[in-house]
């Protein structure tokens, strides 16, 4: 028989108050009393039936804390109420600062099985909507090492982490400063007399709080994170291991370049088109992207279409699938293996495609920090029975194989705006005669931006960067603009 509603709203009232006092120290039961808003006598009766189900270890006097038993099932009560949270701000749209109170009473209601459910529907997330961990199936909590705005050090970049007041004015209040998890801000001076603390947001926007709210915000120093792209490769680092849980980004799987390693969440389909511009022609391609049950397999297609040397049509179709073998987390990337098949639709005598039927792979990995997201790729395309011209001899026709690496900064400037830098190396593999291939690097380094809008459950997103290639001792300007579209489907 599952536990009722008051013995878990007593179990998590004394996992909150163990998690504030640390270690293994008792929690007293006028405290107790208070935080679940009954008298001291109820406390201690509902304690000693909770002892008798060794759910909890009491000492008469002195306090209670949890048993393993006690603290894995406050642990699911928890999970319970984070991730419907999550699901009531991310899936229907309610704000953050209201879904406590429906949580609240939701979290007696629901089974184990539709909260797994909820969990796989959100991607496995780490962390709730004010940056609450997220237990694990089995009742496990990661508890990142936190400070306060009182305690961190001044003049030094933190990332707020989590917001442990859920009060809905509170709430509205770290909104309207733009103090939500995942924002970095400095603390660049305390008054003990005033008790007050002064701000500075990452907009450079200041304000000065009180000491009493300026504890409520829990913070790390930032890492500092640099993306590093060489000629022949991409390398990325970070000069320190602190992560924190951040705001999650507004705008999503909507690189350029470089692929980012998110597929698509349930019932959402994505529309994307892209045209290219430079000197040497022109080349507009489409994409739909489609999620299969779950995020964790996405299919999708390219069909592009070009313009070279007075020649048009449609080039090489391409069939995408793509993995999601890991979401992103505390202390991971999000990973998500791509296998694509090529498909020779082009016409390959008029240049529109190779003419061979061929496969990439691309092993796209993502990590937030803050208000910024890196990106690295590495793959290759294969290109099998590709004519030389010659087919006279063993070499008529040939497989081709094109490496190549990538890499991408994004910086979020506003909620719905962020700056890119994309850096992208490969070494090609082409046809330089009747029997005869070649081989030659290209690097392109792409600044651009993009930005867009919520439209209820729709979004929509417009980017624009400027690629600048070289390759074989040239530099190539050229434009490219990006356009996306999301919605939902089967609902």
């Amino acid at each position: 028989m599952p536990p009722s509603p008051t013995v878990e709203n007593y179990l998590k009232a004394i996992f909150h108050a163990q998690a504030a006092v640390g270690g293994d120290r008792l929690v007293p039961l006028g405290q107790l009393a208070a935080t679940l808003r009954v008298v001291p006598g109820t406390a201690t009766a509902m304690v000693k039936t909770l002892a008798e189900s060794e759910l909890v270890h009491y000492e008469p006097y002195l306090g209670c804390r949890l048993t393993p038993a006690g603290q894995k099932l406050a642990a699911r009560v928890l999970r319970r109420h984070r991730l419907i949270e999550l699901f009531l701000v991310k899936e229907l749209g309610m704000s953050w600062t209201e879904v406590h109170d429906e949580a609240e009473q939701l979290e007696h209601a629901v089974s184990d099985r539709l909260i797994d459910r909820i969990d796989e529907i959100l991607g496995r997330p780490a962390v709730d909507p004010h940056g609450d961990p997220i237990p694990g199936p089995e009742g496990t909590v990661d508890q990142p090492d936190y400070q306060t705005l009182l305690t961190c050090p001044l003049q030094t970049p933190v990332t707020v982490g989590r917001i442990t007041d859920q009060d809905a004015g509170f709430l509205r209040f770290i909104e309207e400063n733009d103090l939500k998890p995942g924002r970095t801000v400095e603390v660049e001076a305390r008054d003990a007399r005033a008790e007050s603390v002064r701000v500075k947001g990452h907009d450079s926007r200041r304000i000065t709080i009180g000491a009493r709210a300026a504890s409520k915000l829990l913070v790390q120093v930032a890492g500092i994170v640099w993306l590093v792209l060489l000629g022949a490769g991409v390398a990325a680092g970070q000069s320190a291991p602190l992560e924190q849980p951040a705001l999650p980004f507004e705008i999503l799987d909507n690189s350029f370049l470089v692929e980012e390693a998110f597929n698509q969440e349930p019932g959402i389909v994505q529309n994307i088109v892209t045209a290219f511009r430079s000197q040497g022609g022109w080349e507009i391609g489409f994409t739909q992207e489609w999620p299969v049950r779950s995020q964790q397999h996405q299919l999708s297609y390219l069909v592009p279409f070009a313009g070279v040397s007075g020649v048009r049509g449609i080039g090489d179709v391409m069939i995408n699938y793509r993995w999601q073998a890991l979401l992103e987390g505390p202390g991971r990337p999000a990973f998500s293996p791509r296998l694509t098949i090529i498909l020779p639709s082009g016409d390959a005598d008029r240049g529109l495609g190779s003419g061979a039927t061929g496969w990439q792979t691309n092993l796209p990995v993502s990590k937030q920090f803050g208000d910024v997201y890196l990106h690295a790729n590495g793959g290759g395309t294969w290109l099998r029975g590709v004519a030389t011209g010659d087919a006279s001899t063993p070499a008529g026709h040939v497989t081709l194989f094109t490496p190549h690496g990538s890499g991408s900064l994004i910086y979020r400037v506003r909620p719905m705006l962020n700056a890119m830098v994309e850096t992208t190396v490969e070494s090609s593999h082409g046809v330089a005669g009747p029997g005869m291939t070649s081989r030659h690097r290209s690097v392109t380094f792409s600044p651009g931006a993009r930005g867009g809008w919520n439209l209820g459950d729709h979004q929509l997103i417009l980017g624009v960067a400027i690629p600048v290639t070289w390759a074989a001792g040239t530099r190539e300007t050229a434009v490219f603009v990006y356009f996306s579209y999301e919605l939902p489907f089967g609902r």
